[in-house]
C-alpha cells in the first residue's frame, strides 16, 4: 500500500472535484481505464492524510482529529462511488477484472485506518473528555465521535498483533469473495434466462411484455424468438401471465436453479463467506456473525431478530396455506389430479383475483406507464408533502444512455441536488433495484447531494410506453424513498449523510414512501390510460385499495424463508459451515423445516445460491431489516393518517424530524422524537393480515 502512486496523471477526471452542477462526475469524460489508477492513488492520498492526522504531535481536538478524518479520502471517495455505481449497474469484463483485483486492497485499506492504534487513542482520548465532561460537543459531533470510536472497537483495533494479523487476511478474503461471488451471480442469471421459440407458449403474456423479449432476443444475438429475462428474486413476472404451465416451470426451475451448477457456481464461494464471516465475528468476540451485525444495529442482539421473525412466522404460514388451498382448487379445474407448485401460484393468484376482484395485472398495466407513474406519482407526493419540483436535464449526462438527470429544487426555489433514474433492465446490471449516492450531502465540504435509482424493468422497443405492474410500481416508490433520504439529507459531516444510518434502520422512509402509491388522490393521478388518457375506472381503484391484503400469506411467507435462511448460515460457527457444496441445498432445506417456513409451493424470496443480499451487497445477517424497518414504517403510517395524511405539513415534520438528519443521531430517538414513543408492532400485524401473531 505504502508504494502506491498518490499522483494522477492531469488527463484523469478524478483527480479534481468535477465542475459541473452539484458536482456530478463528468461521464462523457470517465472512461474504464481510469477507475484503477484513482483508486489506487485516492487510497495512497487517504493513507497519508490518515497518517499525518494519527502522527501530528498537537493534542487531539475535534477539529484536528474528528474533522480531519471526515475531510480526508476525497479522491477515493469521488472514484469508489462512481466505480461501486458503475461495476452494479452497467458492468463490463474489464470492471469485474478491476473489482476482484482491487478488493484485498480496499480491504487492507480500512484496516489500516481502522487498526492504527495511534489514531484510536486520539479518538479515545477525545471521548474520554467528553464522557468527563471536559469536552461539550454538538450532539451531531457527539454522536459521531461515538460511532467513530465504536467503529475502530469494532474493527478490532484492541486485539493483539496475531488476531490482528489473522483479521486483515480474513477482511481481504471476505472482500474479495463478495466481488466474486456479484460476479458470478450476474452470469448465472444471464445465462438462465430462458428463450422462447414458439410463439403459442406465450398464451397470456401481453404485448408490451412480448415485445420486449423479443427486443431482449435480438440484444442477445437471437434472430428470432423470445428472450425472458430472470429478475432476481425467485418468482419472476412472466409466470403471472403465462398460460403454459410447462414454459412456467422452465421458468421457475431457471430462475430457482441459479448458482447451483455450471461455470457460474456459487456455492463454493457462499460457503467460504459463510466460514470466513463466522471466523471473523468469533475473532471479534462474538458467538456468531449475526451476534456482530445486531450488535450494532437497532435490534442490538441476534435474540431480538429471532423474536420478531419467529413471532411471524406461524402465522404468515397458516395463512400462505389457506390462499394456497385457493389456488390448488383453481388449478384443478385446469389441471385436474395436478399438485400445486411453485410455478403455479402466481398464475393462479391473478385468476383467483379476477375472479373475486375482477381484477388482475394484465388489465391494470395500460394504466401504469412509467412515465406518468414517476412524474404524476412518486414526484408529485414528493412535492404534495415536501415541496420539491424537479426538471429534467438533457444538457447533464448519465454513466448510460438510459440514465436520466433531474434537478431537484427545494420549496423555496433553490437548488437542491440532482436524481438520477435507471430503469431499465440489461445484460450489464445486476438484479434488483437499488439507491446509490455519487455526491453526499454535508455542509462541511459544502456539497450537496446526487442520488440514483435503479430498477431492472424490462426495456421495450424504441417507441414503445413502458407498462408496469403493481409491484414494479410499489418498487419505484420505495427506491425513491431511499433517493428521498439522501436528497433532503441536511447534516455537517459527510460520514453522517442521508442513507448513513444501521441497516435494520435504513428501510424505514423507503417503506414509508410506498404509503403514496396507495394514496386516492396520487393513485388517481397517475392511473391513466396510456393511450387514451382516461382514468382508471373509479371501481377498479377502490378493489385495488380494497385487496391491498390479498396474497400477504405468500408475501409474508417468502419474505421470512429468506430472511430466516438468512440467519440460518450466519448463526454457524466457522467448524459448523459446510465444507461440501453438495451439502448446500440439504442445509437450506433443513434450515427451514426447523424454522417452520418449509411450504414448498412458496420458496424464500431468495434462495441461497442467489441471495445476493447476503452474500454480496451489505445485508449478511440483515435481511431481518426488512420486517423490522417495517414496524417503524407501520407504525408512522398510522401518525400520518392521525394527522391528515399526504400534506405539506406532515411532510415537513418528516424530514425536519427525520429524513434530513441521516445518521446525525441515535436514529430510534429520531423515531421517538417524529412519534413520542418508542414504536408499536399492532400497525405491521394489522397491514400483513397477521394479528394472530400478536398472542403467538
Amino acid at each position: 500500500m505504502s508504494g502506491m502512486p498518490t499522483d494522477l496523471p492531469a488527463d484523469n477526471p478524478f483527480g479534481t472535484p468535477s465542475t459541473l452542477p452539484y458536482g456530478l462526475p463528468d461521464f462523457t469524460q470517465i472512461r474504464e481505464e481510469h477507475y484503477r489508477p484513482a483508486l489506487l492513488a485516492g487510497m495512497a492520498r487517504q493513507r497519508a492524510e490518515v497518517d499525518a492526522i494519527a502522527s501530528d504531535p498537537a493534542p487531539p481536538t475535534v477539529e484536528n482529529t474528528l474533522e480531519a478524518l471526515e475531510r480526508s479520502g476525497r479522491l477515493l471517495h469521488r472514484a469508489v462511488e462512481c466505480f461501486y455505481n458503475q461495476s452494479g449497474a452497467d458492468s463490463t469484463p474489464g470492471l469485474e477484472a478491476i473489482e476482484q483485483e482491487l478488493a484485498p486492497q480496499f480491504a487492507a485499506h480500512l484496516d489500516a485506518i481502522y487498526l492504527d492504534a495511534r489514531l484510536f487513542a486520539r479518538v479515545s482520548a477525545l471521548q474520554a473528555d467528553v464522557d468527563s465532561g471536559a469536552l461539550e460537543l454538538e450532539p451531531d459531533t457527539a454522536w459521531l465521535l461515538h460511532r467513530t470510536h465504536t467503529k475502530f472497537i469494532r474493527s478490532g483495533v484492541g486485539l493483539d498483533e496475531t488476531a490482528q494479523e489473522r483479521l486483515r487476511a480474513l477482511n481481504a478474503e471476505i472482500m474479495s469473495l463478495e466481488a466474486e461471488f456479484g460476479r458470478l451471480l450476474l452470469a448465472a442469471t444471464n445465462a438462465a434466462g430462458v428463450l422462447v421459440t414458439d410463439e403459442d407458449e406465450l398464451d397470456g403474456l401481453p404485448e408490451d411484455a412480448r415485445d420486449a423479449a423479443a427486443a431482449a432476443a435480438r440484444s442477445r444475438g437471437h434472430e428470432e424468438g423470445w428472450f425472458l429475462e430472470l429478475a432476481l428474486p425467485t418468482q419472476q413476472a412472466p409466470l403471472a401471465a403465462l398460460r403454459d404451465r410447462g414454459l412456467r416451470e422452465r421458468v421457475f426451475r431457471a430462475s430457482a436453479g441459479r448458482g447451483a451448477s455450471g461455470p457460474h457456481d456459487t456455492r463454493a464461494t457462499l460457503l467460504e463467506l459463510a466460514r470466513t464471516r463466522a471466523e471473523r465475528a468469533r475473532l471479534l468476540g462474538y458467538a456468531h456473525h449475526a451476534a456482530y451485525v445486531a450488535a450494532d444495529a437497532t435490534a442490538k442482539t441476534a435474540q431480538a431478530v429471532s423474536d420478531i421473525l419467529e413471532r411471524l412466522a406461524p402465522v404468515a404460514v397458516s395463512n400462505a396455506r389457506a390462499e394456497g388451498a385457493d389456488l390448488a382448487e383453481a388449478l384443478g379445474r385446469d389441471h385436474p389430479g395436478a399438485r400445486l407448485e411453485p410455478w403455479d401460484w402466481q398464475f393462479y393468484a391473478e385468476q383467483v383475483k379476477k375472479e373475486r376482484r375482477s381484477l388482475d395485472d394484465a388489465i391494470l398495466r395500460p394504466y401504469l406507464e412509467l412515465e406518468r407513474v414517476l412524474a404524476d406519482g412518486v414526484f408529485r407526493a414528493a412535492t404534495e408533502l415536501y415541496g420539491l419540483t424537479f426538471a429534467e436535464r438533457h444538457d447533464l449526462v448519465g454513466y448510460h444512455p438510459d440514465v436520466r438527470v433531474f434537478e431537484v429544487f427545494d420549496a423555496d426555489g433553490s437548488e437542491l441536488g440532482l436524481f438520477l433514474g435507471d430503469f431499465w433492465t440489461r445484460e450489464s446490471k445486476r438484479g434488483g433495484a437499488w439507491m446509490n449516492s455519487l455526491v453526499d450531502q454535508s455542509t462541511l465540504l459544502d456539497e450537496r447531494p446526487v442520488v440514483v435509482n435503479n430498477l431492472n424493468i424490462p426495456k421495450p422497443p424504441e417507441g414503445e410506453p413502458t407498462l408496469l405492474t403493481w409491484d414494479l410500481v410499489i418498487t419505484l416508490f420505495h427506491e425513491f424513498g431511499h433517493a428521498l433520504h439522501g436528497l433532503l439529507s441536511a447534516v455537517r459531516w459527510p460520514s453522517q449523510s442521508g442513507t448513513a444510518v444501521p441497516r435494520d434502520f435504513v428501510e424505514y422512509p423507503s417503506q414509508v414512501n410506498e404509503m403514496w402509491a396507495w394514496d386516492p388522490s396520487i393513485l388517481r393521478s397517475f392511473a391513466l390510460h396510456h393511450e387514451t388518457g382516461e382514468p382508471m375506472p373509479s371501481e377498479w381503484v377502490d378493489t385495488l385499495l380494497a385487496a391491498r391484503q390479498d396474497g400477504e400469506g405468500f408475501a409474508t411467507t417468502e419474505y421470512l424463508a429468506a430472511a430466516l435462511l438468512d440467519q440460518a448460515w450466519y448463526r454457524l460457527a466457522p467448524e459448523e459451515v459446510p465444507t461440501d457444496v453438495d451439502e448446500v441445498e440439504a442445509f437450506e432445506a433443513a434450515a427451514l423445516e426447523r424454522a417452520g417456513v418449509d411450504y414448498a409451493p412458496v420458496p424464500p424470496r431468495y434462495r441461497t445460491t442467489y441471495f445476493n443480499h447476503i452474500f454480496a451487497s451489505g445485508y449478511s445477517a440483515g435481511y431481518y431489516s426488512y420486517i423490522w424497518s417495517e414496524v417503524l414504517d407501520a407504525d408512522t403510517v398510522e401518525w400520518f393518517r392521525e394527522n391528515g395524511g399526504l400534506d405539506r405539513a406532515n411532510g415537513d415534520v418528516f424530514r425536519e424530524r427525520l429524513l434530513s438528519r441521516g445518521g446525525s443521531l441515535d436514529p430510534m430517538a429520531a423515531f421517538r422524537d417524529l412519534r413520542g414513543r418508542d414504536p408499536l408492532i399492532d400497525p405491521l400485524l394489522a397491514r400483513r393480515g397477521l394479528l394472530g401473531a400478536a398472542t403467538a
